[in-house]
């Protein structure tokens, strides 16, 4: 499958509607950028139910702000609307592999559930704190 390439105008849309994206911010002029581009659009090819997209952060930069990228590549896999992974760095093939099934294997409604304390509790010590 080919890749998407994402936008701000896009963004939402392409993440609601597909419960399973792996996301690769990149710039052009980026050299690891473009040793990882070859392996990310291999691993497409293996994993044609998952959506593989890109953001060019040059061309993006609010979506790269939006997402506090700060070094580039960065991987970020999001299921079922959650940033289930994040990081920075140019994966090899079997790295990317393992990710991709680690991240598969989640239980999403523990994510869920997880993501829902993490924030009552920051919304408790800032109530706290005020």
């Amino acid at each position: 499958m080919a890749t998407i390439e994402l936008t701000k105008e896009n963004f939402d849309q392409v993440v609601s509607e597909n419960d399973f994206i792996l996301i690769d911010f990149w710039a052009s002029w980026c050299g690891p950028c473009r040793q990882f581009a070859p392996v990310f659009e291999a691993s497409s090819e293996r994993h044609p139910d998952l959506v593989f997209a890109k953001v060019d952060t040059e061309a993006q930069q609010e979506l790269a702000a939006a997402f506090d990228i700060r070094s580039i590549p960065t991987l970020m896999i999001v299921r079922e609307n959650v940033a289930v992974f994040a990081q920075p760095g140019a994966l090899p093939e079997a790295a990317l592999e393992d990710v991709i099934g680690q991240a598969r294997g989640l239980d999403m409604d523990e994510v869920r559930k997880s993501v829902e304390e993490a924030q009552a509790a920051e919304a408790a010590e800032g109530a706290q704190k005020a």
